[in-house]
Formats: C-alpha cells, sequence, structure tokens
C-alpha cells in the first residue's frame, strides 16, 4: 500500500515548499495515496490496444513473461542507411582536415579598397543604372579617402519591386565588392523594397541581425547556418553518425546547435529515434567543420558524434531504409524454454501483424486520434480544449515510483490554473518548457483572443500533423485487425490490394502511392517522446501502381499472403473490394467524419486533401536472430552498444558522478566514453563495461536496492536482433512474441538523476524533498 514517508526534521521544514505542487490552487480535489501498484500500473496508461484496434496475433503459440527496457542498453537502435547499411559508431575522431576545407584568411578591407573600382563601378552602372552607380562611387570614394569609419553611412539604392533583379545586385556585391555588405529595408510603398549597401567593417554602422556579436566575430557577415567562407570544392555539409542514451533526436541535436552557436534548423536526418533507449543514426548539419563537432565528445553527456565526413547534399526525413533493433528481454518467465524457442522461431518464419503501436496514439490521457477526429470535424475550440483543459487520467503522486509520474503532476497542476483563471500570463509563466502545444496555444490566444483555429496552427507542423496522421493509423489498425478476424493469415483473397508486379503494372494505373508523410516526425505527447521509431513505408514503394487482387491471380499464384496491403486514408487511394473497406467507412461515421468529403476548407486538418499510402499488413522481421542468456546482476548490461565496442580499443578513466547539475547542461556534461574497470566480467555471454549507460546508474542502483532487485539468484534473458522497415513497430514484434498487450508491458525505465528531470521546472528546495522521498521509499 501506499504511505506518505516519514522524512528528517531538517527536511520536513522544506515539504510546505512541495504543497503547490502537490495540490491544485481551489483545494475542492483530494487525491487518495492507497493505491496499490497493479492499480497504478493501469491508471498511468491511457490507451488500451482495442481502443485503437490491435487485436489480433499470428500464431496460436502461449506467450511468456518479460521485461523489456530494464536498461536503456536493453533496447539498442541502429539505422539502415538507403543503401542498406547499418549505421554505426565507430570512430570519435575527426579526419585530419584537408587543405580545401579550412575556411581561407579573410582579406583585410584595407587591401580590398586600396585599388581602383572603376571596372566594378561600370559593371553596377549597367545593372543599376547612373542614380546607383553615381551612390555606389561616392561611398567607396569615402572609403578610399581613409574617412574614419564612423562617419561612412550606408547608402539606399532607388526601389525595385523586382525581386529577381535585387537578388542579382546582391550577387553583384558578393562577387565583386566583398568589402560593401548589402541587405534589404521596406522601400516607399508596400510593393517595393530597397537594397541598402553599407560597409562589411563590424563597427557601428554594421548594425543588422545578431550585431551584438559582431566584435566577437570580426569581419566575418553572419550565418545562422555555417560559414560563409567555403570551399567550392567541399561538400557543404558534413554527416556524422549521432550515437545518444535516454535523449530523443531533437534534444540531441538542440543540445548540440546550442554549444555550437547555431540554429537547430540547421542539422537534417531521416527519422527520430527513440528516447528510451541507445540509438545511432545519421545527421547532417551545413557548413560546419568536423573538428568543432568532435571537440563536443568530451564535454557532452549522453551523445556521442563521430565517423564524419562531407556531402553535397543534407539529409531529409525518410531517406532511410529502416532500423537495426537489438532488443534485451530481462527476467523472462515460461513453463519451459521450449516455449520462449517456439515463440522466438515463430516471429522469424511468420512475422507479426504490422500494427501502429500505441506509442502513435500519445502518451497522455487524451489520445491523439480523438484530437485528429476533432480536427477532421473542423471543432476548433474543443481540439484547443482538449489540449488545455485539466486531464482526469493524469496521476499526480506517483513520482515516489516512475519518474515519468513528475511530469503528470506538472501538467495537472498547470492546467488546473488556466482552467480556473483564465491567467494566460500566469499560466506561461508556470508552464513547463515540454509542454511545446499547451505554450504555442496560450502565445498564440494572448496575441489573438478567441482565433482557436490559429492557435491551433501555431503548434510545430510535425507535432500537430501527428495528430491527423494519428487518426489515419486508428483506422487502419482496425482494417488490419477485420482483415484477420474474416480471411485469416494463410492466403490472399479476392478484393484484396496489393502492390502491383510484372505485367500486372501495364494493367493498372489507378492507386500510386504517391504519399510522403512526415511520420518521422518527433511525435510527442505531453512532452514525453514516444519509445518507437516512426517512418515511411520504403523509398522502393512509394511509388508502387496498386492493384485488387482477382480469382486469376489467385489460380496463377502471383500474390501471397506477404503482399497484402491497406490503405491509409486520402484522396488517392482506393480501397478493398471486399468487407474490410467497409471498416474504414463505419468507424468514419461513428466519428461523425466523411472520408470522401470535407466539412471545412483547412487542408492541413482535411483527410480528403492528404494523398493516403499504403502500408503492409503482415510484416517479416529481416536478418533475425535470437539468443538464450543466463544473468545474475540486473545493473550489468547484455549487450554491446556502439560506445562499449569504441571503448575496447580506448584507455579508461574513473570520472566521479556529478553532485547537482543545477539546470546548467553545459557546466555539467560528462564525458560519457569514461568508465571503471569494476563493471567487466559479471555476466555470462555478455559485455565487458557499460558506456552507453554510464553516468545514469548511480540513481538506479540506490533505488533498486532499496527495493531488493539486485537478486544473485540466476535470471533468464531472451536477446533478439531483427531489422525492420522505418514504418514498423518493434513493440509489435514483442507484443507477438510475449503474446502480452503493450498497454501492460511489464517494462520499467532506468531512474535518471532527479535534478536532470525536474532541473529548470522547481526550486533547488523542492528537488531536495523529492530526492528524500525518493530515497525513503
Amino acid at each position: 500500500m501506499w504511505r506518505i514517508p516519514v522524512v528528517s526534521s531538517s527536511s520536513s521544514c522544506l515539504l510546505s515548499a512541495l504543497k503547490p505542487y502537490l495540490f491544485v490552487c481551489n483545494n475542492k480535489r483530494r487525491f487518495n495515496f492507497n493505491k496499490t501498484r497493479t492499480t497504478t500500473a493501469t491508471l498511468m496508461t491511457s490507451v488500451d490496444e482495442s481502443d485503437v484496434g490491435i487485436s489480433c496475433y499470428i500464431s496460436n503459440l502461449p506467450g511468456f513473461r518479460g521485461v523489456l527496457k530494464q536498461r536503456y542498453s536493453d533496447f539498442i537502435v541502429n539505422e539502415v542507411d538507403t543503401d542498406g547499411n547499418v549505421v554505426r559508431l565507430t570512430c570519435l575522431d575527426a579526419p585530419p582536415e584537408d587543405v580545401s576545407v579550412v575556411e581561407p584568411a579573410e582579406t583585410k578591407v584595407s587591401d580590398q579598397t586600396n585599388k581602383s573600382h572603376d571596372v566594378e563601378i561600370e559593371l553596377f552602372r549597367s545593372l543599376a543604372g547612373d542614380t546607383d552607380a553615381e551612390r555606389l562611387e561616392a561611398l567607396i570614394g569615402q572609403i578610399t579617402s581613409g574617412n574614419s569609419e564612423d562617419s561612412i553611412s550606408p547608402i539606399v539604392l532607388s526601389a525595385n519591386s523586382d525581386k529577381s533583379h535585387r537578388t542579382a545586385i546582391h550577387n553583384f556585391f558578393k562577387e565583386n565588392l566583398k568589402f560593401l555588405v548589402t541587405d534589404t529595408v521596406d522601400g516607399p510603398d508596400a510593393s517595393s523594397k530597397c537594397i541598402r549597401v553599407r560597409l562589411n567593417s563590424g563597427g557601428k554602422n554594421s548594425g543588422g541581425r545578431n550585431s551584438k556579436k559582431r566584435k566577437e566575430r570580426g569581419d566575418k557577415p553572419f550565418d545562422s547556418r555555417g560559414s560563409e567562407n567555403w570551399s567550392e570544392h567541399v561538400g557543404k555539409f558534413l554527416r556524422f553518425h549521432l550515437y545518444k542514451e535516454n535523449k530523443d533526436t531533437q534534444e540531441a541535436l538542440g543540445l548540440i546547435a546550442k554549444m555550437l552557436g547555431i540554429q537547430p534548423r540547421s542539422f537534417g536526418f531521416a527519422g527520430t529515434k527513440d528516447k528510451r533507449a541507445v540509438s545511432t543514426q545519421r545527421v547532417t548539419v551545413f557548413k560546419q567543420h568536423a573538428s568543432r563537432l568532435a571537440a563536443l565528445n568530451k564535454r557532452l553527456f549522453g551523445i556521442q558524434v563521430g565517423d564524419f565526413c562531407y556531402v553535397k547534399d543534407g539529409l531529409m526525413l525518410g531517406q532511410l531504409q529502416g532500423n537495426r533493433f537489438t532488443v534485451t528481454l530481462r527476467g523472462v518467465v515460461a513453463d519451459s524454454e521450449d516455449v520462449i524457442k517456439a515463440a522466438a522461431n515463430s516471429l522469424g518464419r511468420h512475422g507479426f501483424i504490422n500494427y501502429f503501436g500505441l506509442q502513435r496514439f500519445g502518451s497522455g490521457s487524451v489520445p491523439t486520434h480523438l484530437m485528429g477526429a476533432t480536427l477532421f470535424r473542423g471543432e476548433w475550440k474543443t481540439a484547443v480544449s482538449m489540449i488545455l483543459d485539466p486531464r482526469e487520467g493524469d496521476i499526480l503522486l506517483l513520482f515516489l515510483l516512475h519518474r515519468e509520474s513528475f511530469i503528470c503532476l506538472l501538467s495537472q497542476v498547470v492546467r488546473e490554473y488556466y482552467k480556473e483563471t483564465e491567467d494566460i500570463d500566469g499560466t506561461l509563466r508556470k508552464l513547463p518548457r515540454y509542454l511545446v502545444a499547451e505554450r504555442s496555444i496560450l502565445q498564440c490566444l494572448k496575441k489573438c483572443p478567441g482565433n482557436y483555429l490559429q492557435a491551433l496552427k501555431a503548434i510545430p507542423r510535425t507535432l500537430r500533423m501527428m495528430y491527423v496522421h494519428s487518426y489515419q493509423s486508428y483506422l487502419w489498425n482496425h482494417a488490419a485487425s477485420v482483415r484477420v478476424q474474416k480471411y485469416g493469415i494463410e492466403q490472399v483473397v479476392v478484393g484484396d490490394l496489393v502492390y502491383c508486379k510484372g505485367d500486372d503494372t501495364e494493367k493498372v494505373m489507378v492507386g500510386v502511392n504517391s504519399e510522403f508523410e512526415d511520420d518521422d516526425c518527433n511525435e510527442t505527447d505531453d512532452g514525453n517522446t514516444l519509445d518507437e521509431v516512426l517512418g515511411t513505408d520504403l523509398p522502393e514503394e512509394k511509388h508502387k501502381l496498386v492493384k485488387t487482387v482477382t480469382a486469376e491471380d489467385i489460380n496463377a499464384g502471383n500474390y501471397t499472403i506477404d503482399d497484402v496491403i491497406l490503405p491509409m486514408p486520402g484522396s488517392r487511394v482506393i480501397y478493398p473490394m471486399n468487407d474490410v473497406a467497409n471498416v474504414y467507412h463505419d468507424l468514419a461515421k461513428k466519428d461523425a467524419i466523411n472520408l470522401t468529403e470535407s466539412v471545412h476548407n483547412i487542408k492541413e486538418f482535411s483527410i480528403t486533401s492528404m494523398t493516403g499510402s499504403y502500408r503492409r499488413v503482415f510484416q517479416k522481421p529481416m536478418d533475425f536472430e535470437w539468443e538464450l542468456l543466463r544473468y545474475t546482476d540486473g545493473n550489468k548490461p547484455l549487450a554491446e552498444t556502439d560506445l562499449d565496442i569504441i571503448a575496447k580499443a580506448r584507455p579508461v578513466d574513473v570520472v566521479k558522478e556529478p553532485e547537482s547539475t543545477n539546470g546548467n547542461e553545459e557546466k555539467d556534461l560528462v564525458d560519457c566514453t569514461k568508465q571503471s574497470e569494476s563493471d567487466k566480467n559479471d555476466i555470462e555471454h555478455s559485455t565487458d563495461n557499460n558506456q552507453a549507460d554510464c553516468g545514469r546508474e548511480v540513481g538506479v542502483t540506490q533505488v533498486e536496492s532499496l527495493h531488493g532487485s539486485n537478486s544473485q539468484e540466476s535470471q533468464l534473458a531472451l536477446k533478439l536482433g531483427l531489422t525492420l522497415p522505418s514504418s514498423c513497430y518493434a513493440t509489435m514484434a514483442i507484443r507477438e512474441l510475449l503474446k502480452t498487450s503493450t498497454s501492460t508491458f511489464p517494462c520499467t525505465d532506468e531512474f535518471d538523476p532527479i535534478e536532470s528531470q525536474i532541473s529548470g521546472c522547481l526550486p533547488q528546495d523542492v528537488k531536495l524533498v523529492i530526492t528524500l522521498l525518493l530515497v525513503e521509499i
């Protein structure tokens, strides 16, 4: 049973600091602490598999029990690039800088101005006319005459409404008069613009964006994406491999961008990766040197970068084949080992139903597919309320056992405050930074009261599109279950949809899979990054033609059950010519949605404006392998990460865990490549050390030991290796294996250092109280 721990007198006085976060403002709510662990686990889950159409299995074999993600290194994800190569971190060092990569030394202004510019002025006269040429000549005359920079004023050229002509003028100065810089200012009327020309000296007249930092960078022009001085013979993008643990992709790149002093949008990547995992993926950044990024490795905590090379093009979402998973299920309990072996072999031979996992539908108490249905109906005010209103399913005080629950506490208190007061400014001050959608909506409502549609559009696009994509996935899951229930898993039937093969492509001219959805977005709900790799169909399938299976196809044996696909609803898809098609329309009708007509003209929230796509119903894991392991210490790794392999060839040092982070990420970053030798040789069939989880195990060990989890009894683990296309969920493969609903997976996550979870959200004394409560429990 739950109990309030007794804290020492020295800390009891601090408990009052926690009260504003424990109880809602009006004190009308009271929370029952007498909850069992089972009830708690149930309440923490907002969506059940049956709610979103996940109801079938392929095999009838019995399942077994196992713990998923007891450690972050129990779930390892390596991206598979478009050429089929598994992306791994193999080298942390920058390559020797080629001479052509190094930025050329800057030419002094005096060297540029101590010569005649008659030729350039005449060229400019032919481009801009006599009046502007005379203004330019006068400006150059002031510069060459030795006047002080303070006395040299910028010139403004004649108004110009032709954008292409203005671009030509900008390029002229970049190519011919590099000691001058240009920008665009408003013209005398709304339809025209003027070009301003000034000395590029970093002096008082420089002005412009980011002028406060000009002194630091000298005369270099400002470019938020990277260096202006870059050799034409070198690719403009630096490609590198990003290794991370317990961080989502956006979070990791945001930190790197901050340390480099560039914008996060400078990075490109093919897809987001799990947060509660150890993952490696390819990333590109515009005009950055490998040496700068490699130097960050000593300061980064839980993140490493390496394997640098320069390329011509940056990565975009969807430019991957899939992901290689190394999954370790711990604490496996079955009637016999034969049950485990039979289940693993069946998964390899027959695969699993390719459902969209529960991660697709959010981790909050308001499922994202319900939000999507609301948007499709055009109910903007209701949609805003669903995001901002208090959520009855959020449990407040469960941070005592689960680190994520404290997020529920903060979000619930802030939602209650806004509901009662409608104080936007006060809510924004209290609102945690991770509540991205809520913050975006409130900031817009502050500027445009009552404009709920505009407020929804203020949410970052990848996040708001997650809602509508989630509804498509909801319909697809239900259709897939009906397909399995009515027609089985053995063979293709008349009316099924398949990708065309061979001569069929000449007969069928409908159903082109032209959609390239942003499924690789960082899909979040309440700021909690989802635990799965999302993606689009494989590139080679994106433009395949689709046909309906006929009796002739079945008799000829042209298609098998593995070829069956189902549509993601949209305007350019066709539906099966059997009973499965009714599922889409019947479910949508219950939600007051018409799949062929829209009730509003907002394209991004209209299902008829989405082209749609297709998805295979059954998926077999590629390069599948598995093994059973015995272990005695649950705190030791059972799989090697990329960093483990690198560490074998490097000397290792002992580092002390920082005592506190004080909310300052950059000051307290630790080199995660260093590890104590004492972690070695403790596991059968395992790795030598655990760099992937270094720096995160102190809090885990203390808490687990209090619960008596460090048993020395031998336990069984199942280690899986499998490659899946980017649109597949590894949790659905594990579900088929265990025959256990993922909504009740016995999945445990390691405790992070408390400061890293609540830093920046609570006062220091409150952090101390929570730490004491955790230790007491």
